[in-house]
């Protein structure tokens, strides 16, 4: 049997982490940012810990328990649907009051029609969670949202004092030394960045808008998703209670989650940086966990003979050779976020995605496609860029497989 490592620190902190909770729940103590600040603390050794006892389970028993659970939740979700619905019958006799057929075969009305009793609070739940959550921890989120406004202001604001020559050729000079000093990548984002603000010179400023709000959601997408794919590559449980979660970031709709992005940080950029990561984060974590997983399992045993730790196998092998998989990640992510930028207008996010909705909103084909064609170009500049750095880690890292 596997031996859990420090377990008397992580046994400690989850009893910290589940006694906090429930002090916080019974209000012994106040919920405050200094208590949430300690949860935060103790929850990480908390979910090690469990990760640890999960991994020491075996397969089999670990897949039973998990059906006998899974199991359990919906026999209790439906009895809490029956008993809390208002149109649930007086008696259960009633069910069998009402009869159709099927394919000849005499029902109960209920087993044919769905019920109406049949229905969970979901809706109730969320609406009652979100506003005790907003009314205890709402504070820590302007805190938050103010972080990022200032951010993205300031950045935003010396981007666009810098003369535009100045800017074309910091892109092109940026260009030229991550893609390995090739001269035609760098004339054709050098020439794409001109032609942004050449279609229209209102566009360029936008632009520059847009682009800030981009690379903010790609930073948090970076010091995020990466450690994410990292622990996903290094545990096989934590991969498979990840994935559902990064599906449902990918599926779900985005206005989904900019109607929270909104009450909690108002209307503007602040919104549309944190759905760019919800949105963009996905694809970055997946191949960062699928570029870990394809390193070759012999270099990695011949580390771990010449007695490397696990960390010095993550920092000196695994993801030097895992980042053309990140690199790629990254590039995903870029055009993804690009991909945001309309629909973030409609919360009053301001950039090329507003001219979009202005030329929407006005039935002006021409004003629509110029501002389209100005997202295209920039998306090509920052495509460019990220794929010709991946190119050049792919050659330094694997001299094979070198591109002409």
């Amino acid at each position: 049997m596997k031996k859990i490592s420090n377990l008397n620190i992580k046994l400690i902190s989850f009893i910290i982490f589940v006694s906090l909770i429930t002090a916080t729940y019974y209000l012994i103590i106040p919920k405050n940012i200094f208590y949430l600040f300690l949860k935060l603390l103790f929850l990480v050794p908390s979910i090690a810990l469990i990760v640890n006892i999960a991994n020491i389970i075996p397969k089999k028993l670990l897949h039973l328990l998990s059906k006998i659970i899974g199991a359990i939740a919906l026999t209790t979700l439906i009895i809490i649907s029956y008993l809390s619905s208002k149109r649930k019958p007086d008696n259960f006799g009633e069910l069998f009051e009402k009869w159709d057929t099927f394919l000849g075969i005499p029902l109960p009305k209920f087993l044919i029609d769905w019920p109406k009793w049949l229905d969970t609070p979901f809706m109730h739940w969320i609406n009652k969670g979100w506003k005790g959550f907003i009314a205890d921890y709402g504070l820590i989120f302007d805190a938050i949202g103010y972080g990022l406004l200032r951010g993205y202001t300031e950045l935003k604001g010396i981007i666009v004092q810098t003369p535009w020559p100045i800017v074309i050729i910091g892109v092109i000079a940026i260009t030229y030394f991550t893609s390995g000093k090739k001269i035609g990548t760098t004339v054709f984002v050098g020439f794409c960045t001109f032609f942004i603000g050449f279609l229209n010179p209102r566009f360029w400023d936008k632009a520059i808008e847009t682009t800030t709000m981009v690379v903010i959601g790609i930073v948090l997408c970076v010091v995020i998703g990466i450690p994410i794919g990292i622990a996903m590559a290094r545990s096989e449980k934590v991969r498979n209670a990840i994935l559902p979660i990064l599906d449902t970031m990918q599926v779900i709709p985005a206005f989904c989650y900019l109607i929270p992005g909104i009450i909690l940080f108002g209307l503007g950029a602040i919104p549309a940086i944190i759905s760019i990561f919800i949105y963009a984060c996905p694809p970055l974590i997946r191949l960062t966990d699928l570029g870990i997983r394809l390193v070759d399992e012999e270099v990695v045993e011949a580390s771990r003979s010449f007695g490397a730790s696990k960390k010095q196998m993550l920092l000196g092998i695994q993801l030097p050779l895992a980042l053309p998989n990140i690199m790629q990640g990254i590039n995903q992510c870029t055009m993804m976020a690009l991909a945001m930028v309309v629909i973030a207008s409609m919360i009053g996010t301001r950039g090329l995605g507003d001219e979009v909705l202005l030329g929407l909103q006005q039935l002006n084909v021409g004003a629509a496609l110029e501002a389209g064609l100005a997202i295209v170009l920039l998306a090509i500049v920052l495509d460019r860029m990220t794929q010709a750095y991946g190119d050049k880690i792919q050659e330094r890292t694997q001299p094979g497989k070198k591109k002409n």
